[in-house]
């Protein structure tokens, strides 16, 4: 539950970094370059433990979708609430194609050695021993 709370968070502050300026078009362009980078550097903060953490029990692509899908999600509401912008019935069409990549990717994973049943987990390669011959 940590992950998804972290990139919840992470997503707030990169989304505010990436497309607030956009509110703020007078301002100098080096300006909201820096402004951004400050703010994308508390988005660091979260995302790298979010990952860190969530790799112990999702694979790289499963936290990647779920990355997405919160992408997503975050970028609606900041459209609609801080730019003002329509949500348009082809972009909701499009992000329901994206959460049936998450059908994919999460329901039909299957759990790997390690992981308890019915969880997602990482991958392990298990190396077997040559046969001795003789």
């Amino acid at each position: 539950m940590w992950t998804i709370i972290l990139l919840i968070l992470s997503n707030i502050f990169m989304t505010f970094a990436w497309y607030g300026h956009l509110k703020f078009k007078s301002s100098a362009l080096w300006v909201v370059i820096l402004a951004s980078w400050g703010i994308a550097f508390f988005e660091y903060c979260l995302q790298v433990p979010a990952n860190r953490w969530g790799h112990e029990r999702f694979s790289a692509a499963q936290l990647k979708i779920m990355q997405e899908v919160i992408t997503l999600v975050v970028f609606c509401v900041f459209a609609v609430t801080f730019l003002r912008e329509p949500l348009k019935w082809n972009y909701i069409v499009g992000f329901v194609m994206i959460l049936l990549a998450v059908v994919f990717v999460f329901g039909f994973d299957r759990p790997t050695k390690g992981s308890e049943e019915g969880e997602p987990g990482v991958e392990q390669v298990i190396e077997e021993e040559p046969p001795v011959d003789g």
